[in-house]
């Protein structure tokens, strides 16, 4: 290389060497005898320092940069076309990671509040355009319908919502991007968007008419003051959803098992206060139903295991009950020491601590009971069949974890919270049937 030649190569590392970096204290800073960059070059350095400032706790320099942001009314379109297309791509990245969409939206609204959650959820419709949706699976596309992420829009910078203060509007796109940024893999439930290939109907899929019935009449149990209305429309949502399950049981126990059932996870979320209690609640529903529950707690749910009919079944049981408890913790008012001390903290966490255990020693007797009685009506051995199916749970659960750690409650440490807990336990109503094969044929 001749010495003109390495003083050109010298020039343009030294140039590429003073990029601009981005302006300290939010004012415009360019190195000496250089053009302003591009618009687009100089949002994207502004966004990528914000994002910075946020993850190594720079609190001042956060606003600064975003007044820098919106301060300039030119660069209006630029940033919304950046903000738009980072969180479009950190949706993408969280999908290819094993993120669903119920996760993302469950965990903004754990962070931040109503505004962050249409931000992100206007950003997951506007994402899901870029798949066909032969290439996204069923399940996803039910997270979606549950969540209403639906275009709304005509362009894509209405659903930053502005509303009239972009400093804010601008800071809340940045804070949800930056959460996205964080987050960590996850276990895949589901092929993600745009390589599931559809079929007219999913293996498993649960019947949407038999759920709709099922959880309506569970809101009537819940709504009622009345315990006996309340067991009779339990019971009621209890045979549909005992039919239904059977059914997909004697399926998936044909000699060729043609349904292509298998175990599935599904994500349940776990709200405080009191998460151990309702963690430990959910793992012993999911028992009684042959399935397996493990718990995330700092993110905030729990994944459960196990054949489509039973996952269902789990869901709706667990949040019957949760309401009961709640309602019956609320009756059972504040409480405070001898010395005037409140002691309704404790209390409650000792309550629903005792409610859980509860809850499980009567969803074992009852499915003692049933295998009892399915055995005698059948005149079969039922228990291969059940150890076939945990089998398989358990396979599932060892291939997804392959390192677990038990639930732990926490200490339990007010005897009369517990006792009022077993008492609620008592009086809560089931809607709980194992999940066997009767004697049809």
């Amino acid at each position: 290389m001749g010495r003109a030649d390495r003083e050109r190569r010298g020039a343009g590392e030294n140039e590429r060497g003073s990029r601009w970096q981005g302006p300290p204290g939010g004012a415009r800073a360019f190195p000496r005898g250089r053009a302003e960059p591009p618009p687009e070059e100089m949002v994207a350095e502004l966004l990528s320092a914000a994002v910075d400032a946020r993850l190594h706790a720079d609190a001042p320099q956060f606003p600064r940069l975003v007044e820098t942001l919106t301060g300039d009314p030119g660069l209006r379109p630029v940033v919304d076309r950046a903000l738009l297309g980072m969180l479009g791509d950190h949706l993408a990245r969280a999908w290819r990671n094993g993120w669903m969409p119920a996760d993302v939206v469950r965990l903004v609204g754990r962070r931040f509040g109503a505004r962050h959650v249409c931000l992100v959820t206007d950003a997951v419709a506007a994402e899901m355009r870029a798949y066909a949706p032969a290439t996204v699976d069923e399940r996803w596309q039910d997270q979606l319908t549950a969540l209403d992420a639906t275009v709304w829009w005509g362009r894509d910078e209405e659903y930053l919502r502005e509303d009239g203060d972009r400093a804010a509007m601008v800071a809340r796109a940045l804070e949800v991007i930056i959460l996205l940024v964080r987050l960590q893999p996850l276990e895949r439930l589901c092929p993600p968007p745009g390589s599931a290939r559809r079929t007219a109907r999913a293996a498993g899929r649960v019947d949407e008419r038999m759920l709709t019935r099922v959880r309506a009449l569970l809101a009537k149990a819940e709504s009622t003051e009345f315990e006996a209305e309340a067991e009779t429309f339990t019971a009621a949502a209890q045979s549909l959803m005992a039919r239904y399950s059977i059914d997909a049981a004697l399926l998936a126990a044909g000699e060729a098992n043609r349904t292509g059932d298998e175990p599935q996870g599904r994500r349940l979320g776990i709200d405080a206060p009191y998460e151990g209690p309702k963690a430990v609640l959910l793992d012993v529903i999911a028992s009684a139903n042959h399935c397996r529950s493990i718990w995330s707690r700092h993110l905030g749910f729990a994944t459960v295991l196990g054949f489509p009919a039973e996952l269902t079944a789990v869901e709706v049981l667990f949040t019957s009950l949760l309401v009961q408890a709640t309602s019956a913790m609320r009756q059972a008012g504040a409480r405070r020491d001898g010395a005037g001390r409140s002691r309704t903290r404790s209390f409650r966490q000792s309550f629903l601590a005792a409610y859980a255990y509860r809850i499980g020693e009567r969803l074992r007797e009852a499915a003692g009971e049933a295998v009892r009685q399915a055995t005698a009506e059948t005149g079969r051995d039922l228990l291969p069949v059940l150890a076939a199916r945990d089998e398989e749970v358990d396979a599932a659960m060892e291939k997804m974890f392959p390192g677990l750690s038990m639930v732990r409650t926490g200490s339990v440490s007010n005897r009369e919270g517990w006792i009022s807990g077993r008492a609620a336990a008592d009086r809560a109503v089931l809607d709980v049937h194992p999940k066997i094969p009767s004697g049809r044929s």
